[in-house]
C-alpha cells in the first residue's frame, strides 16, 4: 500500500473514501466532518440528530456522495469522548475502519489527520498513528491459501491529507509508521508461519537476508561452536531434534564505538512439543509461535537500520525446536550453561529459559552495556495479566520505566513484576546449582529469577509476551494470529536512547 501526504481541503479529494470523524457527545459536525456535511447538505448533521451517528469509539458510519463530492464514499468514524482520545485509541479507530472498507471493496483512501490538535496530539504524532493504524490493520497472511477469495481486493493507496506547512512533519511521520509497521509485519510473518516452514535453518536463513537487505552483521554459530563455547543448556534442549540448533547473531552498529549498548537477546523455539514432558495435543499447533521473541529481537533491527539511531544493538537468538525422541533431554537430567552453572532439568517443557541461559552469557561475554530478552516464556504470566499486558522483571528500574515508556507510546502496553529475592528459594536444587523450575505459584517470576542468575550485575530486563505475542480475535490494529508484539517498543527505546 503507498501511503501519501497531500495538501488539499478534504472536500476536494477524488479517492473511493474519504475519513473524517466524530466524538461522543458532540451535538453537531466539527472541522473537517462539518465542510462534508455542508457539502452533503447537512445529511451528517441529520443523522447525528437522529441518533445514527453517536460518536463511540470505533462506530463506522458509510455515507455515498452521489456527486455531491469528488469522492465516492464518506465514512464517519467514532474516536469516543474528546477528553478521553488517545493515540493508540486513533491507530485502533483507523486500523478498523481501513479494513472495514477493504470489506467492501474499496482500495483507495484519504482521511484527515485524526486526533491532531486534539488532547495534546501533534500533527506528527496523529500521521504516523494513523500509518500504522492502515498497515497494522489491514496485514494478511495468505502466503499459504492458494484460493482466492471472492472480492478480496487489497487497499492500494491511502492518502494523508493536511496544509503546505504541515506536510514535512507529515511525511516524516508517515516514513517512521512504515518503518515501524513494516518491522512489526515482517516479525509477524515470520511467527506466523508454520513449524515446517520456519525451522532454525529457516530463522537463520531470514537473518542472513536481513543482514543482506539492511546492511547488517551476522554471525550464525553452528552446534561444533556451540559445543566449543559451553552451551550445554542449549544443546541440551536441541539434542531431541533431528533439526540442527543454529545461535543467530545479527548487528546494527550506528556509533563508531566498538561497544555493546543493548544486547536484544530472543527465544528462538521455532516449535515447542514440551519434549518428554509433553504438551496436551489441544492447541499445541500454536507452539509454532514460540520464537517470537527471536523473530521480534530480529525485525527490531530492521527498524533500527533504516531509521539509523546513533547507538549500537546487538540481536541473540538461540534457534531450536523442544521435540521428544530416543535422543531428547530427560526430566532429571543436569546441564551445565555456558556461565558453568549446572541445572538440573526437572520439567523438559521450561526449555524457553534454558536457552536464554547460554544466550544472556553470550551476551554478557560480548560486553553489552545492557540486556533485553524477550520470550513467550510462562503461562504463568498469561495467567496473571491475561492477553492485555506484557510482563516485565529485571535488576534495574530506569531501564525497565523506560521500556514501560516506549511500549505505551507504542501502544503495547507493559507491567512490571516484583523480583525479591525469596522467589529465588524455590529454584534451590540438591544435586545441581540451581533447578529450571520452581513450583507451581509465582512461575513467571521464578523463570526470571532463573534467568537472573545468567546475567550477574548487567542492567537486565526481561519481557515474558506469553499472553501478547497472539491473538484469537481482530481489535484494532491487531489481526488474528502474532501482534508483532514487542516490535515497536524495542524501536521506541533504541530511539529514546539515541535522542540523549
Amino acid at each position: 500500500m503507498e501511503i501519501r501526504a497531500v495538501t488539499d481541503d478534504i472536500v476536494n479529494v477524488k479517492t473511493g473514501a474519504v475519513i473524517v470523524n466524530h466524538f461522543k457527545g458532540v451535538k453537531r459536525p466539527e472541522g473537517a466532518a462539518a465542510a462534508v456535511d455542508e457539502a452533503l447538505d447537512g445529511a451528517i448533521s441529520r443523522l447525528i440528530k437522529q441518533g445514527d451517528i453517536n460518536g463511540k469509539l470505533n462506530e463506522i458510519t458509510l455515507l455515498h456522495s452521489l456527486g455531491k463530492l469528488p469522492a465516492e464514499r464518506i465514512v464517519i468514524i467514532g474516536l469516543g469522548k474528546k477528553r478521553e482520545l488517545t493515540v493508540d485509541k486513533v491507530r485502533g479507530a483507523v486500523a478498523e475502519t481501513c479494513r472495514w472498507l477493504r470489506q467492501k471493496g474499496v482500495t483507495n483512501l484519504a482521511t484527515i489527520l485524526q486526533g491532531a490538535g486534539i488532547n495534546k496530539i501533534n500533527t506528527e504524532s496523529a500521521a504516523q498513528a494513523v500509518t500504522e493504524g492502515a498497515l497494522l490493520g489491514l496485514y494478511t497472511f495468505r502466503r499459504h491459501i492458494t484460493k482466492e477469495e471472492n472480492n478480496f481486493k487489497q487497499v492500494k493507496e491511502l492518502l494523508l491529507v493536511g496544509n503546505e506547512k504541515e506536510k514535512p512533519s507529515i511525511e516524516r511521520a508517515i516514513n517512521r509508521g512504515q518503518i515501524m509497521s513494516e518491522a512489526a509485519n515482517w516479525a509477524r510473518d515470520m511467527i506466523n508461519e508454520p513449524g515446517n516452514y520456519m525451522t532454525p535453518g529457516h530463522m537463520a536463513d531470514a537473518a542472513r537476508k536481513m543482514a543482506g537487505d539492511y546492511n547488517l552483521k551476522v554471525e550464525v554459530l553452528e552446534k561444533e561452536q556451540m559445543m566449543e563455547l559451553g552451551m550445554g543448556a542449549l544443546l541440551g534442549v536441541a539434542q531431541g531434534s533431528q533439526q540442527p540448533p543454529k545461535f543467530i547473531v545479527l548487528q546494527y552498529k550506528g556509533s563508531s564505538s566498538d561497544e555493546v549498548d543493548v544486547a536484544l537477546v530472543g527465544k528462538g523455539i521455532t516449535f515447542d512439543s514440551g519434549g518428554i514432558s509433553i504438551k496436551p495435543s489441544e492447541r499445541m499447533s500454536e507452539m509454532k509461535g514460540d520464537m517470537a521473541g527471536g523473530a521480534s529481537v530480529m525485525a527490531a533491527l530492521i527498524a533500527l537500520a533504516r531509521l539509523k539511531p546513533d547507538v549500537n544493538v546487538t540481536a541473540i537468538v538461540p534457534a531450536t525446536e523442544n521435540l521428544p525422541s530416543g535422543t531428547a533431554l530427560k526430566p532429571g537430567d543436569i546441564l551445565t550453561a555456558m556461565n558453568g552453572k549446572t541445572i538440573e532439568v526437572l520439567n523438559t517443557d521450561a526449555e524457553g529459559r534454558l536457552i536464554l541461559a547460554d544466550a544472556l552469557s553470550y551476551a554478557k561475554k560480548l560486553g553489552a552495556k545492557s540486556i533485553i530478552d524477550v520470550a513467550t516464556l510462562t503461562g504463568a504470566c498469561q495467567v496473571a495479566l491475561g492477553n492485555v499486558c506484557t510482563g516485565a522483571f529485571g535488576n534495574n528500574q530506569e531501564l525497565a520505566s523506560r521500556i514501560i515508556a516506549a511500549g505505551n507510546e507504542a501502544g503495547e502496553l507493559i507491567w512490571q513484576m516484583p523480583m525479591y529475592d525469596e522467589y529465588k528459594e524455590q529454584l534451590k536444587s540438591d544435586i545441581a546449582d540451581i533447578k529450571n523450575v520452581g513450583g507451581r505459584y509465582g512461575g513467571a517470576i521464578t523463570a526470571a529469577k532463573f534467568l537472573e542468575e545468567f546475567v550477574d550485575k548487567t542492567p537486565w530486563i526481561h519481557l515474558d509476551i506469553a499472553g501478547t505475542s497472539d491473538t484469537d480475535k481482530e481489535k484494532g490494529y491487531l489481526v488474528k494470529g502474532a501482534t508483532g508484539v514487542p516490535v515497536r517498543t524495542l524501536a521506541n527505546f533504541i530511539l529514546s536512547m539515541s535522542k540523549q
